[in-house]
Order: C-alpha cells, then sequence, then structure tokens
C-alpha cells in the first residue's frame, strides 16, 4: 500500500509544479513603457548650455506651444543617426525643440553642434542625469512630445522617419 501512495504523491505534485510553472508563462512579466501618456511635466530647475544661467520649467514652456524635449549626448553613437531627423523638425515654425545634455563635457557637445549644427532652439545641461531620471527616461536619446505642460507622446530611443511623421502629424 504504501508504495502506491508514494508514486501517486510524486505525480500530484510534478502536475502542480507544471501547473504553476505554465501559469506562469502565460503571464508576461516584460515591462513596456506607455509611449503614449498624458501627464504633466516635472517641475526642474536647470542649466542653461550657453548661459549657465539657472532656469525653472515654468520659463521653459508656454501654454499653447508645441514642444520636443529631446535627452541626447556627444558620446551617444544613436544620437548621431537621429540628429538629421530633429535638423528637420527644426525648419518647422510649429514646434520648439528643447535639447538636455545629458552627462557631457561642455567642449564635447559643443564640437558635437559645430560638427552636425544645432537643431534646438534651447539648450540646458544634465551633468549629473537627475532631470533625465525626473522625466523618466531610460537612456539617451530620448524625447518627450509636450503640449499645454503636458507629455503627449515619449518617444524611447532614436527619432527616425517613422516618428517624424508621426510628430508631423500631431503637430499639424
Amino acid at each position: 500500500m504504501k508504495s502506491k501512495i508514494l508514486p501517486i504523491i510524486l505525480f500530484v505534485i510534478f502536475i502542480t509544479v507544471f501547473f504553476i510553472f505554465y501559469k506562469g508563462l502565460q503571464n508576461s512579466n516584460i515591462y513596456i513603457p506607455e509611449n503614449n501618456i498624458e501627464k504633466k511635466i516635472p517641475s526642474f530647475e536647470v542649466k542653461n548650455f550657453a548661459s549657465n544661467k539657472i532656469e525653472n520649467s515654468d520659463q521653459i514652456f508656454e501654454h499653447n506651444k508645441f514642444y520636443l524635449f529631446n535627452i541626447w549626448a556627444s558620446w551617444c553613437v544613436p544620437c548621431r543617426e537621429e540628429h538629421k531627423y530633429l535638423m528637420k523638425l527644426s525648419k518647422e515654425n510649429k514646434i520648439q525643440l528643447i535639447g538636455i545634455n545629458y552627462k557631457d563635457k561642455y567642449r564635447n557637445a559643443k564640437n558635437f553642434l559645430d560638427e552636425l549644427n544645432n537643431p534646438y532652439d534651447k539648450i540646458y545641461t544634465d551633468e549629473d542625469g537627475t532631470i533625465s531620471i525626473e522625466w523618466g527616461a531610460y537612456g539617451v536619446p530620448e524625447s518627450f512630445l509636450i503640449y499645454n505642460r503636458k507629455i503627449i507622446k515619449k518617444i524611447i530611443g532614436p527619432i527616425n522617419k517613422k516618428s517624424l511623421l508621426e510628430i508631423k502629424d500631431i503637430i499639424k
């Protein structure tokens, strides 16, 4: 009798463990950040790239205007790839480009802009990365489309042809 109970108990344990793993595989634990969000921009103070003057986010973003808040760095290879799309977007009169230079040396960032041209209306520095973290950035490049001081779209990674067309479509 004891010899029949042990295989039954092992079988029940095996089925239970199998069921738990099977259900675990069906529930995806992969986090995919929301790209189309509608939340207020964080309040922050930041240093102006050119003048070193400290500015508040209330001075940077106005109501009823579109902004593209772009986090970039000279050492970032994808930032070079997206730069041509930022240049195209800078020719649009319906949007202002705000650049945040992320954990970069001033001289390197200046050389980057001198080499590739400056698409930004305003540039600020984020020397320790805290402003980017407050915005919920995962790395560089990352961009936020803003209207009425609200983030209406988040673009993770470099802006490409597809995201450029999406931005242009939104700001029409």
